[in-house]
């Protein structure tokens, strides 16, 4: 039995996840983008969307040895890698992301979030305010600071409602990071 290539990951144009993923089919290659039911709302209406869970990037099962026709393909951009050779996915990561997909779980996009990231909150009535993200027992808070009186204060979000704005950098910790 001949051996299974290995998934890649290609960066592609915006929103054009899912003609990617037609045209690779097309071609024979078996692709995925893995997508998630989402709620838009204009001024006008909403409506319930599926929207790629990786936006800008479809999975495909290639050899390298065929890496021109991927590349030659529209809305193709690059293949995702390090050090300039593509770098393929584990196939454990592509096997959960089928048997979530399979399974009908409802899935969306996650953050890559720390304790200790700066955050802004997306949704609900504490939309717009700005703060660092703790964790505790019970959950996340996020640190609102009033720095002329050098206080904080914690409220308690849920995780899903904030979007990371960068790690927290203070200028105290930049010059401690130098020292040492």
């Amino acid at each position: 039995m001949r051996e299974l290539c290995p998934w890649y990951a290609l960066s592609v144009k915006h929103q054009h996840e899912q003609p990617v993923r037609a045209a690779l089919e097309y071609k024979g290659f078996e692709a995925l983008v893995p997508t998630y039911r989402a709620r838009k709302h204009w001024s006008d209406r909403t409506k319930e969307l599926n929207l790629p869970l990786f936006a800008g990037y479809v999975f495909c099962r290639f050899s390298l040895d065929q890496r021109i026709s991927i590349l030659d393909t529209p809305s193709v951009s690059r293949l995702v890698g390090f050090g300039g050779s593509p770098t393929p996915v584990a196939a454990e990561e592509i096997a959960a992301l089928q048997k979530a997909m399979s399974a009908g779980a409802p899935m969306r996009p996650w953050p890559q979030m720390q304790p200790g990231d700066r955050v802004r909150v997306e949704r609900g009535p504490l939309r717009g305010i700005e703060g660092q993200l703790v964790k505790d027992d019970g959950g996340f808070q996020l640190l609102i600071s009033v720095e002329l009186l050098q206080r904080r204060v914690a409220v308690r979000v849920e995780a899903d409602v904030v979007v990371p704005l960068g790690p927290t950098h203070t200028f105290t910790q930049a010059v401690f990071a130098s020292r040492a």
